[in-house]
C-alpha cells in the first residue's frame, strides 16, 4: 500500500510538471492515431494505415519526456494518455448508437448514418490491436532511448539524435508489426511477410518525420533545463 502511494504521488507531481503544450500535443496524437487506423493506407503492393498521420507525433513527444523526465514517466504518460484515448472511444461508441442523423445523411442518405456510425463506433480488434502496440512500443521506445543515452558520453544533438532515432526506428517498427499482426494478420489474412513490410516502410516513414522535427524537440529540451521545468519530479524521484 505504501508503495502505490508513493507511485500515485509521483504520478500526480509528474502530471502537475510535464508542460500541458507537449502533453495535449502527445494525447491529441494518440488519440487521432487510433481512429485513423481505421482507414487503410496504400502504396499500391505495400498496405499500411492511416494512423501513421499522426503516430510520429507521439513517438517525437515521448523521446522528449524520456530524456527530461526519464522512461518510467514516458511510459506512465504514455499509458495516461491511453487511458484517455479508452475514454474518447467510450464516447464515440455512444455517439454512434444515438439514432439521429449525421449532417451528411442530408446530403447522402441514411447510408451515411450508417457508414459514419460505423467509423466513429470503431471495431473492438482495431482498438484491441492499436491499444496493446502502442502499450509494447511505448516501453521499448522509452527503455531503449534511455538505454542509448546511458552510453552516450556527450549530452548533446548527436547523442540526442542517436537515441532518438534509434529508438523510434525500433519502437515504430514494433508498434505497427504487433498492430498488423493482431489486426491486419488475423482478421485481414495479411500474410507475416506482409506484416514485417508495412511495418517497415511506416516505420521509415515516421522515421523520417522524427529526423525532420527532432531539431525542434531538441530545442524545446534545452529550453526545459534552462527554465528548470520538471525540478519538483525529479527531485522527488531521485530523492527516492
Amino acid at each position: 500500500m505504501v508503495k502505490i502511494k508513493k507511485e500515485w504521488n509521483e504520478f500526480k507531481v509528474l502530471l502537475r510538471n510535464v508542460p500541458a503544450t507537449v502533453m495535449s500535443l502527445f494525447i491529441v496524437s494518440v488519440v487521432i492515431m487510433n481512429l485513423l487506423a481505421n482507414k487503410e493506407l496504400s502504396f499500391g503492393w505495400a498496405v499500411t494505415d492511416c494512423g501513421i498521420i499522426a503516430s510520429w507525433m507521439a513517438f517525437l513527444t515521448s523521446d522528449m519526456l524520456t530524456k527530461r523526465f526519464g522512461p518510467k514517466a514516458a511510459i506512465e504518460m504514455s499509458l495516461f494518455a491511453e487511458v484517455v484515448n479508452l475514454g474518447v472511444c467510450a464516447i464515440f461508441f455512444i455517439v454512434s448508437k444515438i439514432p439521429n442523423n449525421w449532417a451528411l445523411a442530408y446530403d447522402m442518405g441514411e447510408a451515411a448514418n450508417e457508414a459514419l456510425n460505423a467509423t466513429i463506433g470503431g471495431t473492438w480488434y482495431v482498438l484491441m490491436g492499436s491499444t496493446v502496440a502502442f502499450i509494447a512500443s511505448s516501453i521499448i521506445n522509452a527503455y531503449l532511448n534511455a538505454g542509448i543515452g546511458k552510453l552516450c558520453k556527450k549530452d548533446n544533438f548527436i547523442s540526442y539524435a542517436l537515441r532518438s532515432y534509434v529508438s523510434t526506428a525500433i519502437g515504430q517498427f514494433s508498434d505497427n508489426f504487433i498492430f498488423a499482426l493482431i489486426v491486419s494478420y488475423v482478421f485481414f489474412g495479411w500474410s507475416i511477410g506482409q506484416c514485417v513490410i508495412a511495418a517497415c516502410i511506416t516505420g521509415v516513414i515516421e522515421l523520417i518525420c522524427e529526423v525532420i522535427f527532432g531539431g525542434f524537440g531538441y530545442k524545446t529540451l534545452r529550453k526545459w533545463e534552462a527554465r528548470n521545468v520538471g525540478a519538483e519530479y525529479l527531485a522527488l524521484v531521485n530523492k527516492g
